[in-house]
């Protein structure tokens, strides 16, 4: 209702691949939107840098990095720089040229529904971008937290507005309490008494911590966490984040419940994997190449070169790829753009089966 009673119009983009027409076309001033979209932004910009010159990449991560120290600067984490005084040419010169594509008069972008990774916020943000991550529920009437102007912190999903209380439960989850919260669920008492506590609080199923300022981090999905056979628990949605930050996979999902090792199912972008099927000499039309070993030794080791950070169990040991997104439409995500998991891994029950079949033979 807010956009109506403040005299706003409101534009749904047509779909994911339309979504760089619809920007030039509406030129919108306000963006509201999952992370997938910001992401696959990014790798469209980032895969095009690929194809620059070496110096044209130079200025062009120069631009990120001095927009960022401008903009810690601004929240007062950062002291000043000489190379502040770099920014308003590198925003003329680069800064403004990515954000004309798109639409050019974007003042704000929202961000939620999933998390959104570290680097693609520093990305936007460096470009003069203000993004805002925040986190919501619909059983919250939905939005629990968000970043605001004056104190952004990217990597979290700011703080609980006015009003509302949140706090840490068992299991680390993220509890929210307030006048916002729904009084329960439409004729399913059982349901309600299963999400809301006698004290009130409403279990939201996310993992989270709060730090001493009120910010609020999701660390993952209480029942999405992956525990190994040797009892080692991993997280699936920072892996897949990390994943796909490398611009040759659209879509990553992680396997390994109750496995000895982790195993991913990963959807390509089309012209990234022309791209590599060149370099490895194989034939970008065929199956067969797709799901060879060469294939796969060289998108794990893309794959591996995203997950440094992470432990040395939560590594991905095989990996299959496809070229078919998975979308609304075939039913493997959400509106939302979540990932189906049961659906996907009934879809690909005998790859997921064959990456372990060698293991078991031992």
């Amino acid at each position: 209702y807010m956009p109506m009673m403040v005299g706003a119009q409101v534009a749904f983009a047509r779909s994911v691949q339309g979504l760089a027409e619809d920007l030039m076309n509406l030129r919108p001033t306000v963006l509201i939107s999952v992370p997938r979209i910001y992401e696959r932004i990014y790798g469209r910009i980032t895969s095009g840098l690929e194809a620059k010159s070496g110096f044209a990449r130079f200025l062009f991560n120069t631009t990120v990095s001095v927009g960022w120290r401008r903009f810690e600067h601004e929240q007062g984490r950062a002291g000043w720089h000489p190379s502040l005084l770099l920014w308003p040419l590198l925003k003329r010169i680069i800064a403004t040229k990515v954000t004309e594509r798109l639409g050019g008069r974007l003042r704000l972008a929202v961000c939620g529904g999933a998390p959104l990774p570290p680097p693609i916020a520093r990305f936007f943000i460096g470009l003069g971008l203000p993004v805002f991550h925040g986190f919501g529920m619909t059983e919250a009437s939905p939005v629990v937290a968000v970043n605001r102007p004056e104190d952004n912190v990217p990597a979290s999903v700011g703080c609980a507005l006015p009003g509302v209380e949140v706090s840490i439960g068992k299991d680390q989850e993220l509890l929210v309490r307030g006048p916002s919260v729904m009084q329960g669920y439409w004729n399913n008492e059982e349901a309600t008494a299963d999400t809301i506590d006698k004290d009130g609080w409403l279990h939201s199923g996310d993992k989270a911590r709060i730090d001493e300022q009120g910010h609020i981090f999701i660390i993952g999905r209480i029942k999405e966490i992956l525990v190994l056979g040797n009892g080692e628990k991993v997280p699936p949605a920072d892996m897949e984040m990390a994943v796909t930050l490398d611009p040759i996979f659209e879509q990553a999902m992680v396997v390994g419940e109750g496995k000895p090792y982790l195993t991913a199912l990963v959807v390509l972008n089309a012209e990234e994997w022309k791209k590599l099927a060149e370099e490895l000499e194989v034939d970008p039309g065929s199956n067969e190449d797709l799901f060879s070993r060469k294939v796969e030794k060289a998108l794990l080791e893309r794959a591996g070169k995203q997950l440094t950070e992470f432990h040395g169990y939560a590594q991905v040991r095989r990996l299959t790829p496809t070229l078919e997104p998975w979308d609304v439409d075939n039913g493997l995500l959400t509106p939302t753009m979540k990932l189906k998991r049961a659906l996907i891994l009934e879809r690909y029950s005998k790859q997921i089966e064959a990456m372990y079949e060698a293991h078991s033979k031992r």
